[in-house]
């Protein structure tokens, strides 16, 4: 790869011909009316509740907004980027009602309105914003790599120059995501643009202590594969010819730049924000930098004459004004409809997922046909990714140490070398990376199938999957990122505290997500096609002890076996007490009931969890005993407990008993490991216990 180049532009020059000075203007004056109107009406009149001012960082984003011209370009940036929205095509309407927390807009008042997105099927499109400094850009190198999967793998020429863009301010550039998105840009040749606008300030903390130097462009010379355009973000011809020539770079070269602007932050980070820890001296200077005049002494009148400047604010007054008053009309969403689509419901989302791109599942079935001899669950996981890869050409893999090598517990082995390294591939060593890639290739409607090595690998990535899985929710089904997140954990032959965590809860009481923890070979393959050919993002948890145990086998149930979410085992069936467990903890749950008479219910999947056949199986026994590795203290065994207590109270003739982990990490040696984890002869005592009570 090349080394990284300093492209600097010096000097002023002619009025650029691909840039429409006169929608620059309009745009431009648009923005700073709504601006001052929120500053100086809506927030004191309490309609706004939250409101970031994009004074000074406006005029450069207009530029880089009006060149986004392919219909698959996409764009994510943060709580400044309205001007940008502005100039995609967002109705003002929306933007003004969405800050006011009003129905429709972004997120029917769902969401803060400066956390925006804009389902785009004809133009440019921006991704959903999240509200974490520096989280947008992960997802946006997804997005990059999904064009270049769509335009080689695929095939498809509407994708040959689309680009991805992602706006940060320079206190962003310290954050795991833009290094971990750089890595990725970088090391794989994207066609992504870094777009830095520095105003010399995080908050209140200068860019000297996010940055050595307070320039991240300088600090990234050295960076191979990653060109550099830098300038003033003030200046009409710097602005317009950097911004044109960096977009033109990514689209014909398809490798990454970064482009960095300098900007004045011409009012506060928000608008409780006084600035004090600026000097005087500072805001005079950082006002004498205002783009809106040098705008106009750049294009008036050797561009435009006064009068049409004039027109355009007056044009921009009337368009603002309109705005307010059809965003104040707009009510605010009816309560009861907050809960709705956390999940697919039915009706499609805008973006995001092969299902708008017109994928309909293959016939499935919940009755298994078995194929052959009995095989582990690490075959069975591995037969169902290869058949999904095999008739599914979005379907791809990725994670550490995955092709190759075949994975840390061998599931991917030989994946790689069948269907190329495109499909299935290795990543650099970052969870954030990992998932947040994942997110912006199921934007675009590819099937990401990542993996975390093990479960307490996943803390790192937390963000990005709490943000994956609200995508639904907080956009108000304009978006969703069906992610099938493979992740191994628990114990296996001895433990500890890095690699043998389950925490499974983690994930229930994360919306959005939906939990599988099958138990035997058979499940695993039910539920992971299920997850594979739907419409919301899956965890989809492979407990380590069970990839190769004896009990877990089964013959392999068919290409068309699938199994709906929610819906429960009986393994056992019997009249003493229920016992509802999940994962390594069903087979010594049937060896501790051996010659008792008791419901074990396999739960399969944690979100959903089969409510109705455990309450049905407790009022019919009027016992229950709850089973699970993970720790006692807010398991999910609580939630089992609180709701068998709430809808069968009555019914029962004994407490609800629970038998779990310690609140203690995994212990490493066995013997430690066998006296934390339920034992076959722990759970047989429980079992007598409650059947004696």
């Amino acid at each position: 790869m090349a080394q990284a180049t300093a492209v600097l532009l010096r000097g002023r020059n002619a009025p650029d011909e691909g840039i429409d000075w006169q929608r620059v203007t309009y745009l431009l004056h648009l923005s700073r009316i709504l601006d001052e109107m929120e500053e100086t009406r809506l927030v004191p009149e309490k309609k706004i509740l939250y409101q970031f001012s994009a004074r000074g960082h406006d005029m450069a984003q207009i530029m880089l907004g009006l060149q986004l011209t392919n219909r698959h370009d996409a764009t994510c940036g943060y709580y400044r980027s309205r001007p940008l929205l502005l100039s995609l095509g967002v109705d003002p309407a929306d933007a003004l009602g969405s800050a006011m927390g009003r129905a429709g807009g972004y997120s029917d008042g769902r969401d803060i309105g400066v956390v925006f997105n804009y389902p785009n099927r004809t133009g440019a499109s921006a991704l959903p914003m999240c509200g974490g400094v520096g989280a947008q850009y992960t997802p946006t190198a997804g997005w990059a790599q999904a064009l270049q999967y769509y335009a080689t793998v695929l095939a498809d020429h509407d994708y040959r120059d689309a680009i991805a863009v992602v706006l940060g301010g320079d206190g962003s550039v310290a954050s795991n995501g833009f290094w971990s998105a750089l890595t990725i840009a970088t090391t794989q040749d994207l066609p992504m643009l870094f777009y830095v606008e520095d105003n010399g300030f995080g908050i209140s903390v200068p860019s000297d202590v996010q940055t050595p130097g307070g320039n991240i462009a300088a600090n990234l010379a050295g960076w191979r594969g990653l060109t550099i355009f830098e300038g003033d973000g003030c200046d009409p011809a710097d602005a317009a010819r950097l911004t044109r020539e960096a977009i033109a770079f990514v689209r014909e070269r398809r490798t990454p730049a970064l482009l960095r602007l300098s900007v004045p932050r011409l009012e506060g980070h928000s608008f409780q924000d006084t600035q004090s820890y600026k000097s005087e001296a500072l805001v005079k200077a950082e006002w004498a930098r205002d783009p809106l005049p040098r705008l106009r002494d750049y294009l008036v009148p050797s561009v435009i004459s006064a009068n049409e400047w004039e027109a355009c604010r007056l044009e921009a007054v009337e368009t603002a004004e309109k705005a307010r008053a059809e965003a104040e009309s707009r009510a605010v969403a009816s309560p009861e409809t907050v809960t709705r689509h956390v999940f697919f419901e039915g009706e499609m989302q805008t973006m995001g997922g092969q299902h708008c791109h017109g994928y309909r599942p293959p016939e499935t079935s919940d009755v298994a046909t078995p194929d052959g001899q009995r095989i582990n669950m690490v075959t069975a996981i591995r037969r169902t990714l290869d058949h999904e890869l095999s008739i599914n050409k979005r379907v791809v893999m990725f994670g550490e140490d995955i092709g190759p090598k075949g994975g840390v517990h061998a599931v991917t082995l030989g994946l790689q070398e069948k269907f190329g390294r495109e499909r299935v591939f290795d990543t650099s060593l970052s969870e954030e990376g990992i998932v947040g890639r994942a997110v912006g290739m199921a934007l675009a409607g590819l099937v990401p199938v990542p993996e975390i090595q093990f479960r307490k690998y996943a803390e790192p990535a937390t963000e990005q999957i709490n943000d994956c899985g609200t995508i639904r929710w907080r956009t108000n089904n304009r978006f969703a990122a069906p992610v099938v997140l493979r992740m191994p954990g628990g114990f296996f032959k001895c433990g500890d505290p890095w690699h043998s965590q389950t925490n499974e809860v983690a994930f229930v009481h994360q919306p959005g997500w939906k939990v599988a923890v099958p138990s035997n070979a058979e499940d695993a393959v039910g539920l992971l096609r299920t997850a594979l050919r739907g419409n919301d993002p899956v965890i989809f948890f492979e407990h380590r002890a069970m990839l190769d145990h004896q009990w877990a086998r089964r013959p392999y149930p068919g290409d068309n076996y699938a199994l709906p979410f929610g819906t429960a085992r009986f393994t056992r069936k019997g009249s003493a007490m229920t016992i509802v467990t999940w994962g390594a903890m069903v087979p010594r749950c049937e060896e501790a009931a051996e010659g008792l008479s008791a419901d074990i219910i396999d739960l399969r999947t944690l979100m959903p969890w089969d409510r109705e056949s455990v309450i049905s199986s407790v009022r019919r026994t009027r016992r229950c005993l709850i089973v699970h590795e993970d720790l006692g203290t807010a398991g999910f065994g609580a939630e089992i407990a609180a709701v068998v207590a709430d809808e069968a109270f009555m019914d029962l003739d004994a407490p609800v008993s629970r038998l779990t982990m310690p609140d203690i990490p995994s212990p490493h040696n066995p013997a430690l490991l066998d006296w934390a984890v339920p034992s076959v002869g722990r759970i047989r005592q429980k079992i007598t216990a409650l059947v004696e009570y």
